[in-house]
């Protein structure tokens, strides 16, 4: 058993690296990556921890990249050293998104809310703020009763004080995956808000440019949806990956380490027949 795709304290994620690697250890899974968003500052933390733990551990980042529809959010999985290239863009994303939610808190502020940025940083505890992070802020301070009515009334796309994320350039991101060593992978495809009948050409335009693998399989889409694109995935040349998008026990409590759509285990095929046997010919 095993998982590609993770999140720590260090992103949106409630545990820290070494206690995510604790948590695999005791689900018994063999392979870990962890790819916070927009930050590799895990890395070290829980690969000294997955070494103690003779557990297999993958450097990985999700990195957001700017989309016209929906999402788009690019694993780089098997980092060996991070490029000065990726530093820049990593630097970029936090510059933006620290741009974002101070937007946010303004908006608040002007509807009569009694925030800060300050407070919300302290309340956070660490530099990566999120729509997640606010939700607890308002659950602290009153506003709302937990999480979910924080998202319905006031986060959500669509609602008061949504703002778009900043992304980085597709290309940019993949010429920076592969220069630290990794390779690039469409996280839960489906997230692109395309229609069926345009992703063929999708895939096909994200091959030519040098995304090299697609995670069909993420517990956010339907066993159906997943087979589907495990095999349009292969027509086009693909390698599939899977991942459970694990935040936390206690945050989206659906998503459990090692289990992916339809609650199914990973199988270790998506690490040694996929990933590995793509990042050991070291080809783009």
């Amino acid at each position: 058993m095993i998982d590609l795709h993770t999140h720590s304290k260090i992103s949106d994620g409630s545990l820290n690296p070494s206690t995510i690697i604790s948590c695999a250890k005791e689900e018994g899974l063999s392979v870990l990556a962890l790819t916070d968003h927009d930050s590799v500052d895990g890395i070290l933390e829980a690969a000294s921890a997955a070494e103690k733990a003779n557990i297999v551990f993958v450097p990985g980042t999700e990195l957001n990249i700017e989309w016209n529809t929906g999402e788009f959010h690019l694993l780089g999985l098997g980092l060996k050293e991070i490029d000065k290239s990726l530093e820049n863009i990593l630097a970029d994303l936090m510059e933006g998104r620290i741009s974002r939610n101070k937007i946010m808190i303004e908006k608040m502020r002007d509807d009569g809310f009694d925030v800060s940025y300050s407070e919300l940083c302290e309340t956070v505890g660490n530099s990566y703020i999120g729509r997640p992070h606010f939700a607890e802020y308002f659950v602290k301070k009153g506003f709302v009763k937990n999480r979910q009515q924080a998202f319905d009334k006031f986060l959500a796309h669509g609602r008061p004080y949504y703002e778009k994320r900043t992304g980085c350039n597709l290309d940019d991101a993949i010429s920076a995956i592969f220069a630290s060593g990794g390779v690039p992978v469409l996280a839960h495809p489906l997230s692109l808000y395309v229609s069926w009948g345009k992703m063929e050409g999708v895939l096909q335009d994200l091959y030519a440019r040098g995304v090299r693998g697609i995670e069909a399989y993420h517990p956010g889409a339907r066993v159906g949806e997943c087979l589907r694109l495990e095999e349009l995935g292969r027509k086009l040349g693909f390698f599939i990956t899977a991942g459970s998008d694990f935040h936390g026990k206690d945050v989206r409590k659906d998503r459990r380490l090692g289990y992916t759509c339809g609650n199914r285990k990973i199988e270790d095929r998506f690490w040694y027949e996929e990933l590995l046997s793509f990042l050991d010919k070291n080809t783009v």
